[in-house]
C-alpha cells in the first residue's frame, strides 16, 4: 500500500457533494491508504489556512469559490487562467497550484449529447464561476452563447425578462447555477417552460439530485436533458490525473 495522502474539497454547504463518496470509494478500490475530507467554509478568510496546511496534497474547489480563491494561489496554469476559475489545486514544493478540470469534464460529456450536431446558440443560466468553464469550451467550440443572471450588467439577459422568442431562439440551455442543489430541490431556475419544445436540450451541470426540477420540466415536454453527473465523474479523474503526474 502506498504512502498515505490526503486531498479534499474546498466550498460552501457542501453536504450535498458526491465528490468526497467518489473519491474515498476510488481510493479503497485502488487500495490506497489516501483521505478525502470536507472543507465546508463559510467565508474566505478561512481559506488560506486550509491551503496552508502541509498534511494534503491537493484540493477541488466548488461553487462559491472557484474565482476567488484565485488569489490565495502561487501560480494557476494557462487554462485556468484563461477561464478565469479554479476547480483543482495541487501542492508541489509547498506552492498551491490551480488547475481547471471542469472544462475537459463539460466537454467530453457534451459531444456525445449533441452527437456532432452544434447547437447554433446556447443560453447559459447563471454567470458564475461554473459558467466560465462552459463559456470557455463553447468558445472554442465555435458555439455562439449569451447567458442570463438576477441582475442587469451581469449578462445579456435577466431571468425576468426571458420570454417566448428569447428561448425559442436558444435550442440549449445550460444551468449553470446552484438553483435546485438538494436539499433545495423544488427550486428551479426560472424561465418559461411553456416555451421549450421537442428540439430543445436542456442540461445541468447539478448531479445532486440526479433530476432536477428544472430537468423533470423538460424531460416531461419531451426535450432531451442530461445532468452533471458524467461531467463530474470525468473533471474529478482529470484532477486526480494532474494530481499524480
Amino acid at each position: 500500500m502506498k504512502k498515505n495522502r490526503n486531498y479534499g474539497l474546498i466550498g460552501k454547504n457542501i453536504d450535498y457533494s458526491f465528490s468526497q463518496k467518489y473519491f474515498s470509494q476510488k481510493f479503497e478500490n485502488e487500495n490506497l491508504n489516501y483521505t478525502y475530507s470536507n472543507f465546508d467554509i463559510k467565508n474566505l478568510s478561512q481559506i488560506e489556512s486550509i491551503l496552508q496546511n502541509d498534511r494534503i496534497s491537493g484540493f477541488n474547489v466548488t461553487i462559491p469559490y472557484k474565482e476567488d480563491i484565485i488569489k490565495f494561489l502561487d501560480e494557476i496554469d494557462e487554462v485556468a487562467t484563461a477561464i478565469g476559475a479554479v476547480n483543482t489545486i495541487k501542492k508541489i514544493n509547498n506552492k498551491n497550484i490551480g488547475y481547471n478540470t471542469d472544462c475537459i469534464g463539460f466537454e467530453k460529456s457534451l459531444l456525445p449529447l449533441i452527437n456532432k450536431k452544434k447547437p447554433e446558440n446556447v443560453l447559459i443560466l447563471g454567470s458564475g464561476g461554473a459558467s466560465k468553464a462552459i463559456k470557455y469550451v463553447l468558445k472554442n467550440l465555435k458555439i455562439n452563447y449569451s447567458t442570463v443572471s438576477r441582475h442587469k450588467g451581469k449578462s445579456e439577459f435577466v431571468y425576468e425578462n426571458l420570454n417566448n422568442e428569447i428561448i425559442n431562439r436558444f435550442k440549449m440551455i445550460i444551468n449553470c447555477s446552484p438553483v435546485g442543489t438538494y436539499p433545495k430541490i423544488k427550486d428551479c431556475p426560472n424561465i418559461p417552460y411553456t416555451s421549450l419544445t421537442k428540439e430543445h436540450i436542456l442540461y445541468d451541470l447539478i448531479y445532486n439530485p440526479i433530476e432536477t426540477l428544472f430537468l423533470k420540466k423538460g424531460r416531461e415536454i419531451g426535450c432531451k436533458t442530461k445532468n452533471g453527473l458524467e461531467m463530474l465523474e470525468i473533471q474529478a479523474n482529470e484532477s486526480w490525473r494532474i494530481w499524480n503526474y
